[in-house]
């Protein structure tokens, strides 16, 4: 187990903080997630998968005999999680200036919608916010259609869980080397500002404005998606020459491949309007069954019961049946990460909040 040992005490909801900690607790680390009793059956959490592999606390944080224990609790603990507004926590009698008098080496991460500091700090909001105001929808979707939702939740998980874990396991470094624990302010606005990397510099040092369909991979060239026969999707990606070339020739066009192969704007635009006239012409299936045969990075737009029984997952392990409570077992997704000394274990699937109140701190659920 790669963090066997480390105790986590996580006062997150929703989804960021969840998803972070129940990658660690994938990892071997301990997980004690601490919740309200009315948000039992309430929770955004997907207690069966969210809360996998961690016990759970169901308290009044508005007691002041249970903010006492939970004190008591710190100081077996490595790392405290928590999701609240900035200044709650403190409130509440838990904030990091007080629980490192408790435990020196705490490591204390807050996760929050625009961070601990700055205008922003008290102001609710939720993904389609971070993803807006960090500039991303700004050049995404289409000129004609303006930005689009999207499928999945990128500042809650790709800014607000990965960077937590990353900065967390950061910290237990340090904190190895020095003795020293801290507090992390992981704003997911701020996280997601950073994932616009491919394209920043662009506006950051040329000045150059970044607009919808007009770069490489936001639909400024042939780069993107293309309808079949049949109303489904393929996938285009290939970006260079020698997929480009391979494109062509699997596509049974040819002559095309001048326009391929010139690297100019204008020409990759008269491209995509070739490919999707091309596409038009077969079913799914049929692009399928060509393009399995060939490395030109194009690949089909699946939908997720697809991708579910497809055979990349299915020979990567990415599902796993989690053992319930009552003897059954529930198929989720597996830890992503692969290692040559380390295979995730999952213990069981979310219980009901508040199931360890009697272990952990000697009380019912009801009090």
């Amino acid at each position: 187990m790669l963090l066997q040992g480390l105790k986590i005490l996580d006062f997150s909801s929703m989804l960021p903080g969840p998803f972070a900690t129940m990658m660690l607790a994938d990892l071997g680390a301990e997980v004690l997630h601490v919740t309200k009793p009315a948000e039992d059956g309430k929770q955004w959490d997907k207690d069966d998968y969210l809360q996998r592999s961690k016990k759970s606390i169901a308290v009044d944080l508005k007691s002041p005999e249970i903010i006492a224990s939970l004190k008591e609790l710190v100081k077996e603990y490595d790392i405290v999680v928590e999701q609240f507004r900035p200044g709650v926590m403190t409130r509440l009698g838990l904030g990091y200036e007080v629980l490192k008098e408790v435990n020196p080496r705490i490591i204390y991460c807050s996760i929050t919608g625009y961070g601990q500091t700055g205008p922003y700090r008290d102001r609710a909001g939720h993904d389609i916010n971070y993803v807006s105001m960090s500039g991303i929808q700004g050049y995404s979707g289409t000129k004609e259609g303006g930005p689009a939702n999207l499928g999945i939740q990128v500042a809650d998980l790709a800014g607000g869980s990965l960077h937590a874990v990353i900065g967390i396991l950061s910290s237990v470094i340090y904190r190895n080397r020095t003795g020293i624990g801290q507090h992390l302010d992981i704003s997911m606005t701020d996280c997601a500002l950073t994932l616009n990397a491919l394209f920043a510099q662009d506006y950051l040092v040329q000045g150059k404005p970044l607009q919808r369909e007009e770069l490489l991979l936001n639909g400024g060239s042939f780069y993107g998606y293309y309808e079949t026969m049949d109303g489904r999707h393929i996938s285009v990606g290939s970006l260079e020459p020698k997929f480009r070339k391979q494109l062509c020739e699997a596509i049974d066009r040819p002559d095309l491949l001048p326009l391929a192969m010139s690297f100019k704007p204008a020409d990759d635009g008269k491209l995509k309007e070739q490919l999707q006239q091309v596409f038009l012409q077969k079913t799914f299936n049929e692009w399928q069954t060509i393009f399995t045969q060939v490395d030109a990075c194009v690949e089909p737009v699946l939908s997720f019961e697809e991708a579910v029984n497809h055979p990349l997952f299915v020979e990567r392990e990415m599902f796993v049946d989690v053992a319930k409570p009552d003897g059954t077992t529930q198929k989720q997704m597996a830890c992503p990460i692969k290692s040559d000394i380390f295979k995730a274990t999952y213990t069981a699937t979310g219980v009901k909040s508040g199931t360890h109140n009697e272990e952990i701190l000697g009380i019912p659920l009801n009090r």
